[in-house]
């Protein structure tokens, strides 16, 4: 199991990452923290091996449900340049918060006929149990500890929008690999 910390604007979040259960996940998220995984930058186009999350946002935060972040626009339009099928692995379930998740925009039929994933960057972390997400996005790792859980429930508590914005950045200052 590899762990992460993810320090944010609010504090530290240790995230245990479940490589057995996500592979292909796990590599892509911590290759984009490090800067192994290349990646287009969508406002430029331009390719970089930056580390990727450093600097972003948490552009969605809605209450009782998820915080947002990993999009290189903050507007949740925004990823990599790429995308990735879904791991769904029937063992890891919604039934509890603080789960570490793929967003994604379903599925779409590729250029082969077969049905294609829309993972990219863009990740969330539940807030209470989200049973209805089971089957259809990725669960790749879990909130490690309850100091990190605080945090997690200090940035779900930030003031947002209409548009579920936080009204100040919430920032994702860098990604660290334990």
């Amino acid at each position: 199991m590899t762990t992460v910390i993810m320090h944010t604007s609010e504090g530290d979040i240790t995230l245990n990452l479940f490589d057995d259960k996500a592979p292909q996940t796990v590599k892509n998220f911590i290759g984009l923290a490090t800067g192994e995984q290349e990646w287009t930058n969508p406002a430029t186009g331009e390719k970089s091996n930056d580390r990727f999350y450093d600097g972003l946002t948490f552009h969605r935060i809605i209450k009782d449900f998820m915080i947002q972040g990993g999009c290189p626009l903050g507007t949740g339009t925004g990823g990599p340049g790429y995308e990735f099928d879904d791991e769904i692995d029937p063992d890891l379930k919604f039934d509890k918060p603080y789960k570490l998740a793929m967003a994604n925009a379903g599925v779409h039929p590729g250029r082969d006929g077969k049905m294609h994933g829309t993972n990219g960057s863009q990740f969330f972390i539940t807030t209470v149990a989200t049973p209805w997400l089971n089957g259809h996005h990725t669960i790749f790792g879990e909130v490690a500890d309850d100091d990190s859980k605080k945090v997690v429930d200090k940035l779900e508590a930030l003031p947002t929008d209409r548009s579920d914005r936080p009204t100040e950045p919430a920032i994702i200052v860098s990604v660290e690999v334990k």
